[in-house]
């Protein structure tokens, strides 16, 4: 009988915790995508304004993309220090090891992602 490929959850959590870094710094320096538009239309032209416009609603999706990874990946890390890490959310089954090196902060098995389970 063939034996499961085992895990290496050490190092998959240590690639969470160097990817939440990563995202933290990279926020820090995006700085608040929320702030206003401030373009003098006097100044430059209405395309100018639509342009700047346009780079907001590009930095607010970017942080939105930040934001969720950093929830999955923080999530991730709880289920290695509770140890459910490495088991489907959904049906409780085990997630395939290549799945986890994909993504370490993967929550599914590939069949409930699937929605097929």
């Amino acid at each position: 009988m063939a034996q499961k490929p085992k895990v290496d959850v050490q190092g998959l959590q240590e690639r969470l915790r160097v990817r939440r870094d990563e995202l933290i710094k990279a926020k820090e320096q995006a700085g608040n995508p929320h702030r206003a538009v401030n373009v003098d239309q006097s100044q430059v032209g209405r395309l100018n304004r639509i342009e700047a416009i346009q780079e907001q609603a590009m930095a607010i999706e970017a942080e939105r993309r930040r934001q969720t990874e950093l929830g999955h990946i923080e999530a991730a890390l709880k289920r290695i220090e509770n140890g459910s890490y490495g088991y489907c959310v959904t049906c409780g089954e085990r997630i395939a090891p290549k799945r986890l090196e994909h993504d370490p902060a993967v929550r599914q098995c590939i069949n409930c992602a699937r929605g097929t389970a």
